[in-house]
């Protein structure tokens, strides 16, 4: 087994990281509150494509090997971790599997689960990678087998699935002193009381609102980037803009799903300026919406558009530093109250009707990623939240849900809906 060194990471890392052979005591201290809250909430993330080219047990594991070496902060997270160094084979033997299939039909969707069995045993690390191989060769479509990522979601971003599917580094490098710093301390003041003050009222809502228990549905769509781009400039809205309106109005069905008056979400993007955001180790910003119902599909589409180019005419920045805020408390309050940080609390949604997420597009390159085709899947789990993640590649986009029962029925509307604005198609 060739092993790739992750000896920069290391280097480039805070203190308390660790070094080779030297084991850290506590892991989770190394985390975020940010990344802390994500781990006891056991949100995932996962990514998946189909391969042109087939694996075997030692194959999946040079590949996770190599994975490892570009994205290095997969080496933390779990007791006995020694950050930065190459995973040892043993590990590396737990954490792959390979399994014969006679069919991809239903696939990818077959395979998306929550995930939760990461968070079993504390030794091992927070990813999964599982590949499944068609047992006759490839199908009519080339397609040999299937990799599955399944990642805690404290460890993994839509940044990181995007770089490591170009077989870029995905390595963080957290420099905590350097981002405080670069808040204003007024700012800082302002959302550490924001923080404190919203965490207890966040703490009693959980455990009074919170579903008692979060079955969810998987389930994935592919459509061409160039069908999503015409419909776009026909209605003169942004492509994020039109994925967007296509799932909340499909799902909200007339009304009668969510609300009647205001679909409430949040949607993320990516910080473009880090220093401005206060986390040391993830990009992703949320940002409240909250969209008009409409009847009509147009005119919904060009109210969600105009709605996000308001909201981002505005300070972004500010509410992602209150729920940064808002997990220091928690965090801290646990420590004390740790018997009200039930799984139930960490259910609670907020009462969003639905999270939206446009990662980076998803380009498939390099030595990493050899032999993966399009289209590209990623999405994410958080129990009682419906989700939906969409992730551009160079010729489609996908749209991934992770969503409450009660909504499956209404994903396939979103290829109705779009089929009435392209009749042509």
């Amino acid at each position: 087994m060739k092993n790739f060194s992750a000896a920069a990471y290391v280097g480039a890392t805070s203190e308390g990281l660790g070094h080779h052979g030297a084991p850290v005591s506590d892991p989770l201290a190394l985390f975020t509150d940010f990344q802390w809250f994500l781990y006891r909430a056991r949100n995932t993330v996962y990514f998946t494509s189909f391969s042109d080219q087939s694996f075997d047990k030692e194959r999946l594991m040079s590949m996770v090997a190599m994975m490892v070496s570009l994205a290095p902060q997969l080496t933390h997270g779990f007791k006995g971790a020694t950050p930065g160094a190459p995973l040892p084979e043993h590990l590396l033997e737990a954490i792959t599997s390979v399994e014969e299939v006679d069919s991809f039909d239903a696939y990818p969707d077959a395979s998306l689960s929550p995930a939760l069995e990461l968070f079993d045993d504390e030794k091992m690390p927070l990813f999964r990678v599982r590949a499944f191989v068609r047992r006759d060769g490839p199908d009519e479509q080339g397609r040999s087998s299937m990799i599955l990522v399944q990642s805690a979601h404290a460890m993994m971003e839509g940044a990181d699935s995007a770089m490591l599917t170009r077989s870029h580094s995905a390595a963080r490098a957290p420099g905590a002193s350097e981002l405080a710093a670069s808040v204003p301390w007024r700012q800082r003041l302002t959302v550490g009381l924001a923080g404190a003050l919203s965490a207890p009222l966040h703490l009693l809502m959980g455990q009074i609102m919170a579903p008692k228990t979060a079955q969810m549905h998987f389930s994935t769509l592919v459509f061409p980037r160039a069908r999503m781009r015409r419909v776009a400039d026909k209605l003169g809205v942004a492509q994020r803009s039109l994925m967007f309106a296509l799932v909340l109005y499909a799902l909200n069905k007339g009304g009668t799903g969510f609300s009647d008056k205001k679909i409430r979400t949040a949607y993320t993007t990516l910080d473009d300026d880090r220093t401005r955001k206060g986390d040391d180790y993830f990009r992703v910003r949320v940002i409240d919406a909250s969209f008009a119902v409409e009847s009509d599909l147009e005119t919904f589409i060009k109210a969600v558009d105009a709605e996000i180019n308001a909201i981002e005419a505005k300070d972004t920045a500010h509410m992602q530093l209150v729920i940064n805020a808002i997990f220091t408390t928690h965090r801290f309050l646990s420590r004390f109250l740790p018997f009200l940080y039930t799984q139930r609390f960490f259910r609670f949604n907020n009462d969003y009707h639905a999270v939206l997420t446009l990662v980076p597009p998803h380009r498939i390159a390099g030595r990493l990623t050899h032999g993966l085709t399009e289209p590209v899947y990623c999405g994410s789990y958080h129990p009682g939240t419906n989700l939906c993640t969409f992730v551009p590649g160079r010729e489609y986009v996908t749209f991934n849900f992770s969503i409450r029962p009660q909504h499956a029925g209404e994903v396939k509307d979103v290829e109705t809906l779009l089929a009435a604005l392209d009749p042509g198609a």
